[in-house]
């Protein structure tokens, strides 16, 4: 499957991803977990590479959620290892070809180094003007719904917000991803399917594929795939057929 394939006026400008299946794909083949989590790393390389080639403005990785805390300790030891040593050995890439990097999520429950290490990635891409690559550490919609609503009562206590002006925009700018606009595109990998706690807000009106390959074999063609079902769809965003096309 080519770029030649798809509609080049109609490429969605912000995809998200549940990177999903890196487990099963290691013991499919024998191997530890963490060599499932290894080869997801070639996955994101090659994504990220293909969105910012055939023109997607923003991707959005589930990476770790505030529930991945909960696996065993000796694999969240290993993964936050390999996420220090990945945006060490990835980031000059990513700054070379004009990508900007950044995070949704608390980092500050992260191991002090590799929240260093993240923020060192973000300061030196942040004046890049090509794709943002947007990583979800730690992160959970739930809370991120609850800090929002924190944050604007606090406001409407302090006078700063009446509560008569709290619509959509207004709850939508106390939220992580304040800086993107939704998500056109949702994928999620390996066959399940639910949202595990990402983006609810963000993905009211957000066009999903479910597709049964695993993160580590997610490469160019799947992805293709995926946007060709996109650019099959209509999206009326609550109109019917006859209005989206007058």
């Amino acid at each position: 499957m080519s770029t030649k394939e798809l509609d080049t006026d109609n490429i969605p400008n912000h995809i998200a991803i549940i990177m999903d299946g890196n487990g099963r794909w290691a013991k499919a083949k024998g191997l530890p977990r963490i060599a499932g989590h290894k080869e997801g790393i070639n996955s994101v390389r090659d994504i990220t590479r293909i969105c910012g080639e055939i023109g997607v403005n923003y991707l959005t990785l589930y990476t770790f959620s505030t529930e991945n805390w909960n696996r065993p300790k000796k694999e969240v030891n290993a993964l936050m290892s390999l996420l220090l040593s990945t945006i060490k050995k990835e980031v000059r890439e990513l700054h070379k070809n004009n990508v900007k990097f950044s995070t949704i999520g608390d980092l500050s429950f992260l191991p002090k180094n590799t929240e260093n290490g993240l923020k060192e990635g973000m300061a030196l891409t942040k004046n890049n003007t090509g794709l943002n690559l947007i990583l979800a550490l730690n992160y959970g919609s739930r809370q991120e719904i609850i800090d929002s609503v924190i944050n604007i009562a606090n406001k409407v206590k302090s006078g700063e917000i009446d509560s008569n002006h709290i619509d959509e925009t207004l709850f939508s700018s106390f939220l992580y991803t304040k800086n993107y606009p939704d998500p056109d595109l949702l994928i999620r990998t390996s066959g399940e399917l639910r949202i595990s706690n990402f983006l609810l807000w963000q993905c009211a009106y957000t066009e999903m594929y479910l597709t049964n390959t695993y993160w580590p074999s997610f490469r160019e063609d799947e992805l293709f795939k995926a946007i060709l079902d996109f650019q099959s769809r209509e999206r009326r965003y609550g109109k019917i057929s006859e209005q989206v096309n007058s």
